[in-house]
């Protein structure tokens, strides 16, 4: 008996690289900022595609780009957004010296006259500890952080420790920032939160469906019942977030 002949590949849309029978890039909402946001994607984040969170944050932020990649002191675009001194660039990751976007701009920052712009590590927080490793002039930047509003939404992950949040949740956590500082004027960000959970469910759906292939099956458990990492696992997880004092810290962390 011969093997059954292979599925034909689904028509596919290479903008939001869902099925194109599924394609919702004319729904998606488009949150205006004036912020630039910066997406530094990892190779392995790029494939991912359908449940990539960076991704649906550009599609839905026309002030935002995506840039792929591991090292970026080479990289030639990354680094004229860098080094342009019409630029106040800030790096969103946890740390010592991380700035609250959230507190008031008693210090005049950012100056007026330059260009806020957010760049975010859009990766597990192993390649982005690995990605910031490998770019010194990543290392260099001021970086920024904030005080998540609510845990992690993520439904069909588990994220490594409190605080950590999607690529998605923490743009819209900086935008929220960035409201309260006066920094933006930014409408309804929230509408990013409903791109997230509609993705999510969309995703829950296909896991539901015994004639959807290439997804997970069963019932995804609730963010609050699951048991936190232990061991060794725990402690792996716990030193990305240990700035240089050993401390860890548990606020504003994307990845």
């Amino acid at each position: 008996m011969s093997d059954p002949s292979p599925r034909e590949p689904r028509p596919r849309c290479y903008r939001c690289f869902w099925p194109a029978a599924l394609c919702w890039c004319d729904s998606l909402p488009v949150v205006e900022t004036a912020t630039r946001f910066v997406v530094l994607m990892h190779p392995k984040e790029f494939k991912r595609e359908k449940a990539g969170t960076g991704r649906l944050t550009h599609l839905c932020l026309p002030n935002s780009e995506i840039q792929v990649g591991v090292a970026f002191d080479r990289h030639p675009v990354v680094q004229r957004l860098l080094t342009d001194p019409g630029h106040e660039v800030v790096l969103l990751y946890p740390g010592s010296t991380a700035v609250n976007l959230a507190d008031p701009p008693t210090d005049g920052w950012p100056p007026s006259d330059r260009q806020l712009v957010v760049v975010v590590l859009d990766a597990t927080w192993s390649c982005a500890r690995k990605m910031l490793k490998l770019s010194p002039s990543l290392q260099r930047l001021p970086r920024g952080m904030f005080s998540p509003s609510a845990p992690s939404r993520f439904v069909i992950k588990q994220q490594p420790w409190a605080g950590c949040l999607s690529t998605l949740e923490s743009v819209y956590e900086v935008i929220r920032a960035l409201n309260q500082r006066g920094v933006e004027a930014t409408p309804e960000p929230e509408r990013l939160l409903a791109v997230f959970d509609r993705m999510q469910q969309l995703q829950i759906a296909f896991a539901r469906d015994p004639d959807q292939g290439g997804y997970r099956r069963g019932e995804y458990s609730k963010p609050a019942d699951r048991r936190g990492f232990r061991g060794h696992s725990a402690r792996r997880r716990a030193n990305f977030f240990r700035g240089p004092e050993g401390a860890a810290n548990d606020r504003g962390a994307a990845g």
